[in-house]
């Protein structure tokens, strides 16, 4: 999968801030896609109307045949994606549950369970509670990265945007 690929879905996610879809564009240009909204893309800057910036980006997925991926799916993968990052390292157990968004929606056992317990997240749990939390939420994400249909070349998300 490519860069954009795994921005469609982190779009649809609201993972993705619309100031950095210009670089992700000027990125994608780099790597060898091209596509007339992509270039108009790829030379605004990150201080462009986000309208502007939105529109050129899914004109320009539509150019190269990109789909966007519908909510649930989007959802999916940013629970899938914080599963792997958490698996791997690449994310702590407080670092998913900030980038975790509450309108997820989960289809599978795996999934519900993963989003269940890093829902279960709060600043307010006490230190005495912390290490069960997070061994449950490693038990819950190894679970669902052996049990998913999606890869783990989705990527780790960014901070989720309020």
């Amino acid at each position: 999968m490519d860069r954009l690929w795994h921005s469609a879905w982190q779009y649809v996610a609201d993972v993705v801030p619309p100031e950095e879809l210009p670089m992700l564009a000027a990125h994608a240009l780099v790597d060898g896609r091209d596509s007339p909204a992509l270039r108009e893309l790829a030379g605004l800057s990150r201080r462009s109307v986000a309208t502007d910036i939105r529109e050129l980006y899914v004109q320009a997925l539509h150019e190269l045949g990109i789909p966007l991926p519908d909510e649930e799916t989007a959802g999916r993968c940013l629970l899938v994606s914080l599963a792997f990052g958490l698996t791997k390292g690449e994310l702590s157990p407080q670092g998913v549950a900030d980038r975790l968004s509450m309108t997820v929606a989960a289809r599978t056992r795996e999934e519900t369970r993963f989003l269940s317990v890093a829902a279960d997240y709060s600043e307010w749990i006490g230190p005495d509670e912390l290490p069960a939390w997070e061994d449950e939420l490693r038990t819950a994400a190894r679970s669902l990265s052996t049990s998913t249909d999606f890869g783990p070349d989705l990527g780790v998300p960014g901070r989720r945007r309020d």
